[in-house]
């Protein structure tokens, strides 16, 4: 029997029809002979990706990627499951979801490749979380015009990303006085949660310059709370059109949000998801540990104070 002639089903995902690829053909041929409107700018070369799918289920049943695929997955971080159409052929059935399908996608993906960034199309990976907020922001900000707020927070956001990124971290996000702060994007660094504490305890020290300052013009002093987690967290290039970033999401963002609010409940500075405190434990030996319950988490967690 001529194993051509064996025909394989695509499941589209988005468009909820299924349709057949021969044996030998690729996912971009198939769709195209089934009337899909399947971007594929460089004319399936294997030379863009707009032709890229999700393999939702089936990723058994794909070919392994050629050397063209290969380089461009190398290239733009594909993971397992996001495939090139015009170079993938089938050997059994597949479900897929195409990820460019318009004119809007086709702009948003030319934008992030010509930024020729690592992780251009967004990925999962292993980071450090950081949040910090202020202590006494609160009481600060009811007692003086906007001018000064707005003047005290970008002049103190200079000084810790400064800090920051000497360890090997940026800043991902600000919101009033609070810092999100990855480390980990940069492959560079041996450990990030070390850089993580490292930049945390400089801030502090930091801190006592920039609480002169505050005394002398204000007549008040600052404190820093700050939560460490790690764990995996989706990066990439977020884009409204007049604003753009590298940004981190996920559960584990929130995670590390909610234990930098548990300061409050234990009188202190700074503390360490489990997860995080494991990277450090050779170099910071002495802690306390505290058990609690974090807002919008289930079940009970163990947060760790290191003990210099």
């Amino acid at each position: 029997m001529d194993n051509h002639n064996l025909l394989n089903k695509i499941y589209l995902f988005k468009d909820e029809k299924e349709i057949d690829c021969a044996a030998g053909s690729t996912i971009l041929e198939a769709t195209l002979a089934a009337q899909i409107n399947h971007t594929h700018a460089c004319g399936g070369q294997g030379k863009c990706s707009t032709c890229r799918v999700s393999i939702m289920d089936g990723i058994e049943n794909c070919s392994p990627r050629n050397d063209q695929e290969r380089r461009m997955a190398s290239n733009l971080n594909f993971p397992n499951e996001i495939r090139l159409a015009c170079q993938t052929k089938l050997k059994g059935n597949v479900s897929i979801r195409r990820m460019v399908s318009d004119k809007l996608d086709m702009d948003l993906i030319s934008e992030q490749f010509s930024q020729d960034s690592g992780v251009a199309i967004g990925r999962q990976q292993r980071l450090t979380i950081v949040f910090t907020d202020i202590v006494n922001y609160t009481s600060f900000a009811e007692r003086f015009p906007p001018y000064d707020i707005v003047h005290v927070l970008n002049r103190y956001y200079r000084i810790m990303n400064t800090i920051i990124q000497e360890n090997n971290g940026i800043i991902s996000d600000v919101a009033g006085d609070g810092i999100l702060a990855v480390f980990g994007i940069e492959k560079h660094t041996e450990n990030s949660v070390l850089d993580a504490v490292h930049a945390v305890k400089q801030m502090n020290q930091k801190l006592e310059d920039f609480n002169e300052y505050l005394s002398e013009n204000f007549n008040t002093q600052f404190g820093i709370r700050a939560g460490i987690h790690f764990g995996n967290a989706i990066v990439g290039p977020f884009d409204t059109g007049s604003m753009k970033k590298m940004a981190i999401i996920g559960d584990n963002v929130n995670y590390a949000s909610r234990i930098e609010s548990a300061n409050k409940e234990f009188g202190t500075q700074l503390l360490l998801s489990k997860e995080a405190y494991r990277e450090v434990q050779s170099t910071y030996p002495n802690f306390n540990v505290f058990e609690t319950t974090l807002k919008g988490k289930t079940g009970k967690y163990e947060l760790f104070e290191i003990i210099s």
